[in-house]
């Protein structure tokens, strides 16, 4: 059966999936019951487990999703040191704006435009560092974790949203690393994971940023970390229907395991390099093969035909595209990411198969055909 699905975010759904994975859901149940602690306990154990996390760091479940992780960790961690933010799509422009305009920390932004990557060798690795794995909105990844010093004095804060379960992961370059439910595992949106390496819960403890911290932000209690969070007492109430959701699907990953599903979305992007290598009309944003993400793949239209157009034109233009594509059910959500060069986005990451992105890719071959011609 075909599957239409290649959005962002929330993202695919595991194959097969159905509501009836969600029967033992603890609906209606305490998240401070021994039912709940039991599930949300699992949820970390297992996460920690298939990705391979290190024994002597911590993870636990944030509040609103990624976004609310990663703000949590920048509000409790950053002040003392300098910092630098790597920006080159728009989810790494944010961080840079919360960093300057609400911590007011004036840092040191290295940028580069989409379907490119700012000079990691130019990085200051006596700063705190902030950067995204995944560019999810330009379909471009760090291409390696060599640029990430062992000795660095700062801390390294990683966005891996749309890289963990589908990437490999250093863990030794990270000391603060965070992804959502909703993305490569396909789980349902509004919870986040946060990863905190010993240096990271190091700093943590011994460091009080000098602005107040909303409650859905405190790591820490007494003046120590609070170790409950990491171990299942969530900092608000959490969704039994995301939790068990989201078992389901650690239960699927795991049945392939992390290699596999690495593998399965690799296998995506390679059907995608094919099909742009066969038409001279399509191209993909990132610039180069070593830095094109596996899972949000963004194509641009490379045409003559379409180059010409203004950029509102191209954007109604490719818009139709994808309106079509939906009105024939062969892909769902593929325009791409409202601040980001007119282009095409699909979601490659291991819940889709490679059988559909191929349809969709063949599909879409078709509508761009009798759309240019019309143009």
């Amino acid at each position: 059966m075909h599957n239409p699905n290649f959005g962002s975010g929330p993202c695919s759904k595991r194959p097969a999936w159905s509501l009836d994975a969600l029967k033992d859901a603890a609906v209606g149940r305490s998240h401070r019951s021994a039912l709940g602690k039991e599930k949300l306990a699992r949820s970390i154990q297992e996460t920690r487990r298939i990705l391979g996390i290190p024994d002597d760091y911590l993870a636990g479940i944030m509040p609103a999703s990624d976004t609310g992780a990663f703000e949590a960790a920048m509000w409790s961690l950053l002040g003392a040191r300098p910092v630098t933010v790597l920006v080159w799509e728009s989810f790494s422009e944010g961080w840079a704006t919360d960093i300057a305009k609400q911590l007011k920390l004036n840092p040191t932004i290295l940028r580069a435009d989409y379907g490119k990557l700012p000079d990691l060798t130019a990085v200051n690795w006596d700063h705190d560092v902030v950067f995204v794995a995944n560019g999810t909105t330009s379909g471009v990844k760090i291409p390696h974790w060599d640029w990430i010093t062992a000795g660095r004095k700062g801390l390294s804060l990683c966005d891996a949203t749309s890289a963990a379960f589908a990437m490999t992961i250093d863990w030794s370059k990270t000391d603060v690393t965070t992804f959502s439910w909703q993305k490569c595992l396909g789980g349902e949106a509004g919870h986040g994971m946060l990863v905190l390496s010993p240096r990271a819960v190091e700093h943590l403890e011994s460091y009080d940023p000098p602005w107040p911290l909303p409650k859905i932000f405190r790591l820490k209690k007494g003046g120590k970390i609070n170790r409950a969070i990491f171990e299942g007492d969530t900092i608000n109430t959490p969704s039994f229907l995301c939790v068990e959701d989201y078992l389901d699907a650690l239960k699927w990953a795991d049945g392939i395991g992390l290699a596999g599903l690495i593998e399965k979305s690799r296998a995506n992007l390679r059907v995608v390099e094919e099909w742009v290598a066969k038409n001279d009309w399509i191209a993909f944003l990132a610039a180069s093969p070593e830095i094109r993400s596996s899972t949000s793949v963004c194509l641009s239209v490379v045409s003559d035909k379409v180059k010409v157009l203004s950029k509102e034109e191209q954007g109604k233009f490719l818009k139709g595209i994808a309106g079509e594509m939906a009105k024939r059910k062969a892909a769902y959500d593929m325009n791409s990411y409202k601040d980001a060069p007119p282009g095409f986005r699909f979601w490659c990451g291991p819940t889709i198969d490679p059988e559909n992105v191929r349809a969709a890719l063949e599909e879409l071959e078709k509508v761009y055909r009798e759309k240019i011609t019309a143009l």
